[in-house]
């Protein structure tokens, strides 16, 4: 499609609104974003930065993919306003990236997409400069370079205006006090300053003038082209596949699914925690080995026989994943919940959701594109629940709520969590079964109200869902005036209360009549008249 031709004087105008859309938005980001704490800031900025591409590019309004990006990075900016994280701020930048793309691109799979995104951060730092000296070299009205009119019109009236006013005020007592009394900026300031403004141009000038990587040949098959295995070949590979593969399902219906007795001192914990993530390498391998070797469109794919052991090993792999989140979540019940174990939980959904788009798509023939943009709308949408959910308050909630019986509840845990912790360690306080356990929960919860309120009370720090936090917690402790127990000698991570140091050991003394000289070790006598002689 050839590029329309725009009159030098728009193009020159739409220049200047994007140089005043990045300038607006480096305004607001050093007002908003230098000091900052990790608040809701960063959206309120964020959100800026999408209205200046908006308003800077309105060819990103003219598709329905600009749109669907556009709505994409306001519900991530809008996330970031609620409770800022890496994910939400990746997810942002990976949106409004697409949008600047989608003017002058068609998307056609995730992976290609990616290497463009990639291409866009990666020529990013470049990109201001680059426009900068391009930008100088333009010839000016007079035939001039730009660059020699800059000068002529900026850069000498400022020094020579600078000269004249040095000798005015050396030579004007009242105009150099006046001079003198000027307190000039911190050094060391303005060159965080400065750092901070490079750093938004860099991120914010790329969206407006966007450097794309244009890939020949579309949507190329992004898999290694192997030779076609013979049917018997196949058929021998696929048949042992399963044969193995039924032996560790078969193993685990017996002991995880039904409950039958382990063998020997294996117990239930072991034998779930030893295989959770190795199978899961184990499904993903098999996974691959279907994608390079038993492509769609080979010539032994539609052979009935070798159909048949592929959908049936994908079936074997997917029972096993499944087997694997019933060997977490056993492990889980035993030992308790961490961020860690939702992120495996969920990342063994998505990989069982992929074992199942690719047998789909060896029964229906479909691309490897399609297979690709399946698996990267799911990942999305799992990020996307990651970027919005605290897990961390999932992982203390379910800890409270479901006491272990072979492990105490980790206070040491529910510390480090911090505020995302603190609704169910103040619930904690009326359900403890001892006083020594509600003490603890009474002075944790104490501590992550006391750094909640303290970070709510910066407004670069302060967010939406800490907001929330805090006015839950205050409601919920208005009735309660339990204080911790004083600990002169300090807590330990999980709130207890350390006991005294050992005494020290008392120091060596000796009798007041005996001298040095009194217990030094007399010579021997035989020594003394071996020397006589």
């Amino acid at each position: 499609m050839p590029r329309a031709i725009v009159p030098p004087a728009f193009s020159r105008f739409r220049f200047l609104a994007k140089l005043a859309a990045t300038a607006s938005v480096v305004v607001a980001g050093d007002v908003l974003l230098y000091g900052f704490g990790g608040g809701s800031v960063i959206g309120i900025f964020a959100l800026g930065w999408l209205a200046a591409l908006v308003i800077a590019r309105p060819a990103v309004r003219r598709s329905v993919a600009g749109w669907i990006a556009l709505g994409c990075a306001a519900l991530y900016g809008l996330v970031l306003v609620f409770d800022p994280g890496v994910i939400a701020s990746v997810l942002f930048l990976a949106a409004i990236g697409s949008a600047a793309l989608l003017v002058r691109h068609v998307y056609d799979n995730a992976l290609l997409w990616g290497l463009r995104l990639g291409f866009l951060g990666l020529l990013a730092p470049i990109g201001p400069p680059a426009d900068l000296w391009r930008m100088l070299r333009l010839p000016g009205r007079s035939g001039a370079s730009s660059a020699r009119t800059l000068l002529m019109n900026l850069v000498l009236p400022l020094a020579g205006g600078g000269v004249f006013l040095s000798l005015f005020a050396s030579a004007n007592p009242v105009l150099g006090q006046a001079l003198d009394a000027v307190e000039a900026p911190d050094t060391g300031t303005l060159i965080l300053h400065a750092m901070l403004w490079a750093v938004i141009i860099g991120f914010v000038w790329p969206t407006l003038r966007p450097r794309s990587l244009r890939l020949r040949g579309g949507a190329w098959n992004m898999f290694p082209r192997l030779p076609d295995p013979p049917v018997t070949t196949a058929l021998i590979t696929l048949g042992v596949f399963n044969a193995v593969f039924a032996l560790e399902n078969v193993l685990d219906i017996v002991f995880l699914w039904s409950g039958a007795p382990l063998p020997g001192d294996i117990t239930l914990a072991d034998y779930a925690h030893r295989g959770a993530y190795t199978l899961i390498a184990t499904a993903l391998l098999a996974g691959l080995f279907v994608l390079v070797v038993l492509r769609p469109g080979a010539r032994h794919a539609s052979h009935p026989w070798v159909r048949g052991l592929v959908l049936a090993w994908v079936a074997q792999n997917v029972l096993l994943v499944a087997s694997s989140m019933l060997r977490l979540t056993d492990y889980i019940a035993a030992y308790k919940l961490t961020e860690m174990r939702i992120a495996a939980l969920v990342w063994m959904v998505l990989v069982g959701g992929g074992l199942m788009l690719i047998g789909w798509r060896f029964l229906t023939n479909k691309s490897a594109g399609w297979l690709i943009n399946s698996n990267a709308i799911t990942a999305g949408l799992a990020l996307t629940g990651f970027a919005i959910v605290d897990t961390g308050a999932v992982a203390a909630r379910w800890n409270v709520d479901h006491p272990s019986e072979l492990v105490a509840l980790d206070l040491c845990y529910l510390d480090r969590l911090d505020s995302a912790a603190l609704i169910p360690l103040i619930e904690l306080r009326d359900r403890a079964e001892s006083p020594e356990l509600r003490e603890r929960a009474v002075f944790l919860s104490a501590k992550a109200f006391n750094r909640l309120a303290e970070r709510q009370a910066d407004w670069q720090a302060w967010t939406l869902r800490g907001a929330w936090r805090l006015a839950k917690a205050e409601a919920m402790l208005a009735e309660d005036a339990s204080v911790a127990a004083p600990a002169p000698h300090g807590r330990g991570c999980g709130g207890d209360i350390l006991p005294p140091p050992p005494p020290p050991p008392p120091p060596l003394s000796y009798p007041e009549d005996e001298s040095v000289d009194a217990v030094a070790p007399t010579a021997d006598p035989a020594l003394t008249k071996g020397e006589n002689r």
